[in-house]
This record gives structure tokens, C-alpha cells and sequence, in this order.
């Protein structure tokens, strides 16, 4: 048990012990329970290692000696004050002081092999076996990044290899040191590996990134992870040691980027190295702490192919998309969040022949072209002094002095939306964007609203014969309730009549009940019996379709 002395902002002092592992905060569960000003229900843990005592901070604002508690935690000593809200912490000047330090020469790198990163890091026991050991995690945490720190002047010339070798290192000699009991299922080298991803790199996000199973992960709180797997969602058994943790590894993901999080700036919008999409939101907007969110991408790249196969639509519907992309029309994805818009966008985008010039915009650079002559732009936020921005409008006017023969917008969100769709009219056919909607009645309507919003004086009839005009195919991206996505309609814009936008659907999926066996929603794809106005323009590109493609029935699979 550690004794601390506590003074209160009315200078009275009181003494109370708290154990290894105990929390401290304003939660009636807390092991030391401090009710006042600017005490966050849990705000710090106290750990121990042999005779050592250690501090780590679980929200911001603790200060040890005066100063901000660095990440990772620190040292306790004998006379140490630790400030938390308006409390005031003494470690009396009696209590042993801080044993030496546990590694005193830094073992030859390479003494400690790297064991595989199980792929399997997202499995329910190897996180129960994790959770279990969280409070020994914690300890040989704060060893490593104290170690770290006393070797600085040696690790700066490391490699990021050689540097997570030189701390795995480390850590087995601690490990060996104190000589824990492993909950079952949990060897040496898997506690040390999770260490390591905590602190060097994306903490236990790594083995939820490696398993291809897991299509996106949410991080609600440090304690509350949750993952989606075909579509279905539930929470993982997997947990971070604390909220300064899941901070760390926002801050890694974010900084080499060039974006920053921080109290003046609590939301960032980021991507991983292999394009998935980052967002982070911190204290003081996440009540509950630091929440990340990854929509992870396939590795390899969808087909067209794969897309039927998997059922998200029919061959017919594939054929017709292509040969839509070959002819030019330009074409809007429409769909919710997480329904797969991005992804037909990448098919999509694969159809575009290989001798034209490709320009993408995008806020965050996720799209994956397999094109040579492609010229990926991506936005960039505001600096801390407010200036330096360049949004996704800049940019779209922009690339129209740079000789694009496709432009291709990531998503359409805000006042862009105009000037995307005056590149459509004014010689830059075959187009591509995504925007949020629920229907493709509804995605043209979004689009009036967003030029509205843009503050540009137009009225609503030149908005609409712009959209009438610009647009020729919106494509219906939905996520059944089942966890399936799918293609649910391809409707054409034929024009204006009496101030109303025109549309007719060529394609839909009719649903035809739900089937408890497979868990899965019935259905097939079938075509609506109506012709696009441009069907001549398709045999002039070299397709073949025939008007039978467009018939009623069950061209695709069930």
C-alpha cells in the first residue's frame, strides 16, 4: 500500500492508502476517492514495481513537481507532490526512496528474437488473457518509456526496427526480472508484443489492423473497443490501459500527416499508410475520453468481378456501369455512411481507359486508382494560427488548369458542390463523386442544398437545370440491415419538366423477405423495362448491349 498525504483547497490534510493498480478520481469505485473542483471520475492510477511506486496519468490536467505529468507516467519519490484539480498529493519524506533502476545497461540489440504478430491478436481469449494483465501491462509500460527516456541520446539514431528491438529487449529483461504469473493463455512474448504496439506503435489497434476479417474499428473509450465483422458489429475484449494511451496513438497517427489534435483543435479528420480513414475526437468534445474510429480498406483491390460474386449486384448491372464509365456520363454514388460508396468509387474509377488523365480530390487520400497518369490532391486543414487552409473547393478549381480528362471528388459535402458541377458542363465528362443520401431522389436534392448553402445567388430553377444537366447516372449504395451491401438502384437524370428534376430507374434490387437461415435479407436484381436515353451512345465506345439487358425478371443472383 502506498500512504499519501491529501490537502484539500481548504488547506486541510488528511492521510489514506491506496493499493497497487488503485484509481484515483471521483468515482465512488475509485480505491482513493477525491470530491472537488476539476477531479474527473478517473483521473490517474498509482502501480507498483518492486519498491518502486509509479504515477500515471488516466485524463489531463495531473502535475507532478509542478509540472504536466509526462505520457507514460513517472516515478514516484520520497517528498513528491502530485496536483490533481484542487487537491494536493505529498508522498511523505519518510517512504523509501525510488529503488534503482530495474535494467542498467542496454542489452545487445537482437537478444530477444521478435515473435510473429499473431494474426489472430483480435481473438476473445488472447483479449480476456490481455485484459487480465492490465495492470502488469501498466507497470512494464511505464518501465519502458522510462527506460526509453534515460536513453535518448542512443535511440534517436535508431531506426524504427532497431528501435522496437532495442525495447523489446528491455522488456524481457524486466519481465525476467519480476517474474509476474501469466494469465492463462498469455505467453512472455505476446504481453511484451502488446507493449510494444502500445508504445511505439498503434498500441493493440495492430492486430485488429492485421486480421482482414475486421472492416472497422471503434474506439468509444480506452476500456470500450468495438469492431465490425461482415457487416455486424460487437465489442471486442481487447482495452487500452488508459485515455493517454488511445491519445498516443491518435498523435502517431496524425502528426506524420501534418495535422494536430489538441484542445483547440479536438477533432481530425486522418489515413493510415495503406488508405484507411481516421477520425479522432479527444476531451473536451469526447466526454468519455479519446474516440478513434478506422474504416479499414480491403489490401487488394475489389474487381468488378468481386463485387458480383459477392453479390452487390448482378453481371448485367456491371456490364452497363462499365460501359457507362468507357461513354463518359458522369456519375454520382449515393449512399449512408459505411455503405460502400468508396469502394464502388475505386471500381468505378478502374473502368476510366488508361491514356486519360486522372485528377483526385479528396479531404483524406483513400481512393486507390490502378492508373499511371493520376494526380492524387488532398485538402489540408487550417494551422493553430487559423491560417493556411485549402479545402476541397480550392482544390476542384485548381485542378481545371491542370489539363484533367476525369476528375474524380472523394466525396461532395459542402459548397464544392457547384463547382463540380460546372467542370461536368463545361468539358470534363466522365466525372465521379460520392455524397451521403438515401435515395437518389434525395442525393440530387443534397446537391441543391449544398449550392444553396454556398452563398452563391442563383435561383433554384438555374441550380436545378445545372444538376439536370451535369448529372447523368446516380447509383444507390445501400447497407441492409443484414450487414450486406449492395446496389440497390441505377437511376438515370433525363432532364427537366415544369421546374421538377426527371429520373428513371433502370436497375433495382427487390427485396423478397428475410432468410433466418443465412441470417441474410432475399432478393434479386432485376432491370426496370426502361431504356437510357443514351443507349446509342454505348455502341459508339465499342459495348454491345443489347435492350434485353434493361427487361424485367432475375438477371442477377439471389
Amino acid at each position: 500500500m502506498l500512504r499519501l498525504e491529501i490537502t484539500d483547497a481548504q488547506g486541510q490534510t488528511s492521510s489514506a492508502e491506496i493499493p497497487d493498480g488503485g484509481i484515483i478520481g471521483s468515482a465512488a469505485a475509485c480505491e482513493l476517492r477525491l470530491q472537488g473542483k476539476g477531479v474527473k471520475p478517473e483521473h490517474a492510477c498509482v502501480l507498483r514495481s518492486q519498491e518502486r511506486w509509479m504515477i500515471d496519468a488516466l485524463a489531463g490536467g495531473v502535475q507532478l513537481r509542478g509540472a504536466p505529468l509526462p505520457n507514460g507516467g513517472s516515478v514516484l519519490r520520497a517528498g513528491d507532490e502530485v496536483r490533481i484539480g484542487e487537491f494536493v498529493l505529498r508522498v511523505p519524506a519518510t517512504a523509501p526512496a525510488a529503488a534503482p533502476r530495474l535494467v542498467d545497461a542496454a542489452p545487445a540489440v537482437g537478444t530477444a528474437a521478435a515473435p510473429e504478430r499473431p494474426e489472430t491478436a483480435a481473438n476473445e481469449g488472447l483479449g480476456t488473457a490481455l485484459g487480465a494483465a492490465a495492470g502488469l501491462r501498466k507497470t512494464l509500460h511505464a518501465h519502458l518509456i522510462e527506460e526509453l527516456a534515460h536513453r535518448r541520446a542512443d535511440v534517436q539514431s535508431m531506426s524504427d526496427a532497431e528501435l522496437r528491438q532495442h525495447a523489446r529487449t528491455m522488456l524481457h529483461e524486466v519481465l525476467g526480472t519480476i517474474a509476474p504469473e501469466l494469465p492463462a493463455g498469455l505467453t512472455p512474448q505476446l504481453l511484451c508484443e502488446s507493449v510494444l504496439d502500445e508504445a511505439l506503435g498503434l498500441g493493440l489497434l495492430e492486430g485488429l489492423l492485421a486480421d482482414d476479417g475486421v472492416s472497422e474499428i471503434m474506439v468509444n473509450s480506452h476500456d470500450r473497443v468495438y469492431i465490425e465483422r461482415a457487416g455486424k458489429l460487437s465489442e471486442s475484449k481487447l482495452s487500452f490501459t488508459n485515455d493517454a494511451a488511445v491519445l498516443r496513438i491518435i498523435e502517431r497517427i496524425v502528426s506524420p500527416l501534418g495535422r494536430r489534435i489538441d484542445e483547440s483543435s479536438p477533432m481530425v479528420d486522418a489515413r493510415l499508410p495503406d488508405g484507411s480513414r481516421v477520425n479522432a475526437v479527444i476531451p473536451p468534445l469526447a466526454i468519455n475520453g479519446p474516440c478513434l474510429t478506422i474504416r479499414k480498406f480491403a489490401r487488394n483491390r475489389l474487381g468488378i468481378e468481386t463485387l458480383v460474386s459477392l453479390g452487390a449486384m448482378s453481371s448485367d448491372m456491371a456490364k452497363f456501369l462499365q460501359a457507362c464509365v468507357v461513354a463518359r456520363k458522369n456519375i454520382v454514388v449515393s449512399g449512408g455512411t459505411g455503405s460502400g460508396k468508396t469502394t464502388l468509387l475505386n471500381v468505378l474509377s478502374n473502368f476510366i481507359p488508361h491514356g486519360e488523365r486522372i485528377v483526385t480530390i479528396e479531404d483524406s487520400a483513400e481512393l486507390q486508382l490502378a492508373h499511371d497518369h493520376l494526380v492524387r490532391l488532398e485538402s489540408r486543414p487550417r494551422n493553430i494560427e487559423g491560417k493556411g487552409e485549402v479545402s476541397i473547393r480550392d482544390l476542384l478549381r485548381n485542378s481545371l488548369r491542370m489539363r484533367p480528362d476525369r476528375i474524380v471528388v472523394g466525396e461532395c459535402r459542402g459548397n464544392e458542390a457547384l463547382d463540380m458541377l460546372q467542370a461536368m458542363n463545361t468539358g470534363h465528362e466522365g466525372s465521379l463523386t460520392t455524397l451521403h443520401a438515401n435515395t437518389p431522389r434525395d442525393a440530387l436534392a443534397r446537391l441543391e442544398t449544398m449550392i444553396l448553402i454556398s452563398g452563391v445567388d442563383l435561383p433554384l430553377q438555374a441550380i436545378r437545370e445545372q444538376v439536370a444537366s451535369g448529372i447523368d447516372l446516380v447509383i444507390q449504395q445501400t447497407r441492409l440491415s443484414s450487414g450486406a451491401r449492395k446496389v440497390t438502384s441505377i437511376t438515370e437524370v433525363t432532364g427537366m419538366e415544369n421546374g421538377r428534376i426527371q429520373m428513371q430507374e433502370l436497375f433495382q434490387f427487390v427485396k423478397a423477405g428475410y432468410d433466418a437461415q443465412v441470417q441474410q435479407i432475399d432478393g434479386h436484381f432485376r432491370g426496370c423495362e426502361l431504356m437510357p436515353t443514351f443507349f446509342a451512345e454505348l455502341a459508339a465506345v465499342g459495348f454491345d448491349i443489347s435492350p434485353d439487358l434493361f427487361a424485367g425478371g432475375e438477371p442477377g443472383p439471389r
